[in-house]
């Protein structure tokens, strides 16, 4: 009997299960969707499924780079217990192989793999959040110590990859939401005059004073409202005497991104 996609389909909404191990069992059991849900259960793989409505809280991220390539790649969990385990680190490592060897669009084979090779092992529910290429001219990642925050940066050829890492150590701690001040739009610099009129307005000592002298006191702001939100300009969490545009270069960078689980 053939196996429809719809099929396929079907089952893996009702177990949470991968599309292959899916379409096995309804080969082996003629398509009777019932009986597939056995065979499921049987292989221990509907335990699995029924983690899958579970919340995944915790987890680790793992960054590799080789020259201007970086493999980005995040997993949730449920527990910090199996996050933290050599159990989960090693199917960190085994994912990332895979995404090495088959690239970005294999997300969805290499959730499968999880499902049918590790949840079952690891008895939480495993899901992969981040599963990405990212390529540049130098390419430098960092990971903190417990593995939940990381940041990329990608600089231009020829910038010195560790000054890079460094700069990527300060993403993750200083948040950075753009990379130069001339990305803000004024929608976003409008709605911060907003808030900080308001701010103002309920303050007990400012709030007495006429709109418009409020409203110079917040333009005064903007400057510093920029520069606190975008990472060339912020203060170098290693060395706060000095910017980041002046530590790297103000051209070196051409993007950076922030990962959290």
């Amino acid at each position: 009997m053939a196996i429809t996609a719809a099929q396929v389909k079907e089952l893996r909404e009702r177990t949470g299960i991968g599309m292959m191990e899916c379409k096995k069992a309804l080969v082996e059991t003629d398509g009777d969707m019932d009986k597939a849900i056995d065979e499921l259960r049987k292989k221990g793989l509907a335990k699995a499924a029924k983690k899958a409505d579970r919340e995944t809280l915790e987890g680790a991220i793992k960054i590799d780079t080789d020259g201007g390539k970086a493999f980005v790649l995040s997993i949730s969990c449920e527990t910090d217990f199996l996050a933290i385990s050599d159990k989960f680190k090693s199917m960190m490592s085994d994912i990332m192989d895979y995404l090495k060897k088959n690239w970005a669009d294999s997300k969805e084979a290499a959730q499968e793999l999880i499902n049918g090779d590790y949840a079952l092992e690891l008895g939480e529910n495993l899901q992969i959040q981040e599963y990405s290429i990212v390529e540049g001219g130098v390419a430098a990642g960092y990971v903190h110590s417990n593995g939940k925050l990381a940041a990329l940066i990608v600089a231009k050829e020829g910038t010195d990859s560790e000054a890079a890492k460094q700069v990527a150590m300060h993403v993750t701690a200083a948040n950075p939401e753009y990379l130069s001040s001339d990305e803000i739009s004024e929608e976003v610099v409008e709605k911060e005059k907003t808030l900080q009129l308001e701010i103002m307005k309920n303050d007990e000592k400012m709030g007495n004073k006429p709109e418009n002298v409020l409203l110079k006191i917040i333009e005064g702001k903007m400057g510093k409202f920029k520069s606190e939100i975008s990472l060339l300009e912020q203060s170098f969490v290693i060395d706060p005497s000095k910017k980041v545009k002046d530590f790297i270069g103000e051209d070196s960078i051409t993007s950076f991104k922030r990962y959290s689980i």
